[in-house]
């Protein structure tokens, strides 16, 4: 396992935390460990707000396993969301583990598939779509 490097997001926003399996030559797979923290600024109580921030989760962890540069996500973006399902919000307390896995390129825009598993139950899973480099010309 290693420490996050620094990535663009920072608290109240930054979810992901700790590399648990590096991604391979193909980025077939990646994994990072999140620690739902009762104090964070998304939950809500004893709960995040929305389990959509698992969506979030995902494109964090993509960015981290593609190598955590902080310039690179200041100037990208998550630019969709597809099939993305959430069986509920994590609690406080809870660590969860996200894999991701790189499904496809396309010119600038990148498209992660990731699951979000919190011991053996899956919370979620989906696909986020992240734009690379500033936003398109006008």
């Amino acid at each position: 396992m290693r420490a996050a490097p620094d990535l663009p997001h920072v608290y109240p926003f930054r979810f992901v935390e700790t590399v648990i399996e590096p991604r391979d030559e193909g980025f077939s797979r990646g994994t990072v460990r999140v620690a739902v923290s009762a104090g964070g600024r998304a939950t809500a109580g004893e709960a995040w707000g929305s389990p959509l921030l698992l969506a979030e989760a995902i494109a964090q962890s993509a960015l981290l396993l593609e190598g955590g540069d902080p310039e690179v996500g200041r100037t990208g973006f998550l630019a969709g969301i597809e099939d993305f399902e959430a069986s509920r919000a994590p609690l406080a307390g809870e660590t969860l583990e996200v894999r991701v896995r790189l499904a496809a390129r396309f010119g600038a825009i990148v498209k992660f598939d990731g699951e979000v598993f919190c011991g053996r139950e899956a919370l979620a899973r989906g696909s986020v779509l992240v734009r690379r480099g500033g936003a398109p010309a006008a």
